[in-house]
């Protein structure tokens, strides 16, 4: 670094940054309508209950990497409804 101190990332770095990207990835997946989209919303629900469960019971997930990619998962289970709401809005003309 420029600044002279050393910067090294660690594997909970690297799993935020893949999680973020797949993240990114999900959000552009989810303008596409149809019976599999809905699916697929519930299924990051499902994701983020068991993100909370593990989190709240299982002493080893409870780091800071863990709860930075439990919350990921709601912030994707809005994105999707949101996208997917406003993107099915735009598919419906009214005459």
């Amino acid at each position: 670094m420029i600044s002279g101190r050393p910067w090294a990332i660690t594997a909970g770095d690297f799993l935020l940054v893949i999680g973020i990207v797949m993240l990114f990835f999900e959000v552009m997946q989810s303008t596409s309508s149809g019976r599999n989209s809905i699916v697929e919303h519930i299924l990051s629900m499902v994701l983020f209950v068991a993100f909370l469960i593990e989190f709240l019971l299982i002493g080893a997930a409870a780091s800071s990497v863990f709860f930075l990619l439990m919350v990921i998962a709601p912030i994707d289970v809005a994105a999707g409804f949101t996208v997917s709401i406003i993107s099915a809005r735009r598919d419906v003309t009214m005459n």
